[in-house]
């Protein structure tokens, strides 16, 4: 990239993602846990279980729904299983492969805190389209 104004174009632009992101990410921390008493990661997690088809998914697959290391989303399933509202089970086909499921608590939960996640995105994201290509 040669042409001064087009790299700072493109710098401002990615600060402004990134400052939405902050934003939005504060906006939904404050209120899921001062309504739900859960993080947005928590939230995150509990509605990719809820979402994945039969209310459970493989550990790595979770990992990536919540855009999380493997062993960020493994403290995460510690945190969320020791509060009930997953649990882990051994995959019966591949020994090696780990499932989390989604409780009855944890499922509640969510159905709970979904509204109030939603009202807040309404709130919070522009109206605007994020740029093509993110």
């Amino acid at each position: 990239m040669s042409d001064v104004g087009a790299e700072r174009a493109l710098v401002d632009r990615w600060h402004g993602l990134l400052a939405c992101h902050a934003a939005v990410w504060s906006a939904l921390e404050r209120e899921l846990q001062s309504r739900h008493g859960i993080g947005v990661s928590e939230f995150e997690a509990l509605e990719g279980l809820a979402n994945c088809g039969h209310d459970k998914c493989r550990a790595a697959e979770l990992a990536g729904t919540v855009h999380l290391s493997q062993s960020a989303t493994s403290r995460l399933t510690a945190r969320l299983e020791r509060a009930g509202l997953v649990q882990r089970a051994m995959c019966d086909v591949d020994r090696r492969g780990i499932f989390v499921l989604l409780t009855e608590k944890g499922r509640r939960l969510y159905e709970d805190a979904r509204p109030t996640h939603r009202e807040v995105l309404e709130q919070a994201l522009p109206d605007a389209p994020p740029p093509a290509g993110i």
